[in-house]
């Protein structure tokens, strides 16, 4: 008797459930369109930018281009370049920019590049990147279980001298594609020591995998960090909003060198 009644309960309890789902209107703050820029110096490279403009959460999923925008950079030596606005698709890296110099980056460590941005609506927006040294990837080795997965792991040496922050990524046969493997870390707690960042037992004989190392600026690890947390927030109705860190004023985006060291090995046993 008392299990019937303890099953005609729950029963009520889940019937009543249905009631508790209610529609909210959310009135969402007005959006003020801004620019959003995007620039990696990378050595021997042309310079190439992609500026865009914001829209709201529910807007178009592709933000609009600003032809107007005028972009240019400042050398270490003064020389002010002007990006052409010729939006183009590199396709063995897969990256748009809307922005090209046909000038050449030869950066050295420890200079100085300086980015401006305006368009006709009289927004500016600028940023500076300080030119970073690569740090060599000094070994690349794996290991092979008893199910013929490998795991990677990947070996460098920290400088004890300076704060450090790194990207590592892995991507199989091409740049083009999405990484196999993509985090940020710093320093912190490996400072002048051997690093090596390691993976699941997650690559089979034979693949091709091509392993970037990147030394980058704090700026661009709390930025990529930022956009890490807003990911994982965006749609989790227990998370916190999370705001991108921009390394830019007067608008969102990044502004910073890609030093790098990259190898390419081949999975064998």
């Amino acid at each position: 008797m008392k299990t019937r009644h303890l099953l005609y309960l729950l029963a009520l309890l889940m019937l009543s459930s249905c009631d508790l789902e209610k529609d909210i209107d959310v009135d969402l703050p007005y959006h003020k369109p801004q620019l959003v820029v995007e620039c990696y110096l990378q050595p021997g490279e042309p310079i190439r930018a992609s500026v865009l403009e914001s829209a709201g959460y529910f807007e178009e999923p592709t933000p609009p281009l600003v032809p107007d925008a005028e972009v240019y950079i400042t050398t270490p030596e003064g020389e002010r370049l002007e990006l052409e606005y010729k939006p183009v698709l590199i396709r063995n890296t897969g990256r748009f920019y809307t922005h090209t110099s046909t000038a050449i980056m030869h950066g050295k460590p420890g200079q100085v590049y300086q980015l401006e941005v305006k368009d006709g609506k009289g927004r500016k927006v600028t940023g500076f990147t300080k030119v970073l040294g690569a740090v060599p990837i000094e070994e690349i080795k794996w290991k092979f279980n008893d199910k013929n997965e490998a795991y990677l792991l990947t070996s460098f040496q920290d400088d004890p001298d300076v704060a450090n922050y790194y990207r590592f990524m892995v991507h199989i046969d091409s740049l083009a594609g999405d990484s196999d493997r993509d985090f940020v870390t710093s320093d912190e707690l490996t400072n002048g020591k051997r690093v090596s960042l390691g993976s699941a037992y997650q690559y089979e004989e034979g693949d091709s995998l091509i392993v970037s190392l990147y030394h980058i600026e704090k700026q661009y690890y709390d930025f990529l960090a930022s956009i890490s947390d807003a990911k994982d927030a965006n749609g989790n109705p227990f998370a916190q909003p999370s705001r991108i860190v921009s390394s830019v004023e007067g608008g969102f985006g990044i502004f910073t060198n890609l030093a790098y060291d990259r190898k390419t090995v081949v999975i064998k046993k």
